[in-house]
């Protein structure tokens, strides 16, 4: 007997909206989600969802344990540090490359003067053009095995930048300001500066994120922003 076809289209456009409804918190972390679930909420044959649900279970954007249910991933303050620590890693090692060479990609600045006009109309909701700033430096070092393995954990990144930003725990005017001194350091070729600013930045965030899902915050949660002129931990 042959099997099903499923249109692939159509499980694509299953698959984003259902991660979008995940990291914007309209379904919750450890919601269970069954093929026939979703296959009612999209009014879709069950071969769809089912192959929605593999391909987010492969993001990581759902766990299953034991072949049980799938349920929308649920990140504690450990797997935090452990995602935050990756990417400081792999951005870190960027960003001296970028120095060496002085690259700064225009999409960066983009990014970066979205999240100031954002920010400049009231809103912390920043994620996209902040996710763009970072995904955009990795890229412009024109390896695709690197910009591969970046993009293999953007779901879990903007999924904790998500969390942050619910709990407004970071001003976007200290995201803007740190995010243009890291590219006044790449112009400049100074590779060890734009690496410390690098991970000052993410570290804030890491730490700030864990302690808002159940950990204790580490102190470089509450160091004052050196990218602004008196110096500011945000709030």
């Amino acid at each position: 007997m042959a099997r099903g076809i499923v249109v692939t289209s159509l499980v694509d456009a299953l698959v984003d909206d259902l991660r979008d409804k995940v990291v914007s918190g309209a379904i919750a972390p450890g919601t269970p989600l069954t093929e026939q679930e979703v296959a009612n909420r999209y009014d879709v044959a069950r071969a769809s969802a089912r192959a929605a649900i593999e391909r987010l279970t492969g993001e990581k954007v759902l766990v299953r344990h034991n072949h049980k249910t799938a349920r929308v991933v649920h990140l504690g303050p450990a797997d935090v540090r452990d995602i935050y620590r990756t990417r400081t890693y792999l951005e870190s090692e960027v960003l001296r490359r970028l120095a060496g060479s002085r690259t700064v990609p225009q999409a960066a600045r983009e990014a970066n003067a979205e999240i100031a006009a954002i920010w400049a109309a009231g809103s912390w909701q920043i994620v996209d053009p902040d996710m763009r700033f970072h995904t955009s430096l990795i890229d412009a070092l024109a390896s695709p095995r690197t910009s591969a393995v970046y993009h293999s954990l953007a779901f879990e990144v903007k999924l904790c930048m998500a969390q942050l930003q619910g709990r407004q725990e970071l001003s976007p005017e200290i995201i803007v300001a740190e995010h243009a001194r890291i590219l006044e350091l790449i112009a400049a070729g100074d590779a060890d500066g734009a690496a410390a600013m690098l991970d000052e930045h993410l570290a804030r965030a890491r730490e700030r994120l864990a302690a808002s899902l159940g950990g204790e915050a580490g102190p470089e949660a509450f160091v004052p922003s050196s990218a602004l002129p008196t110096g500011s931990a945000g709030s």
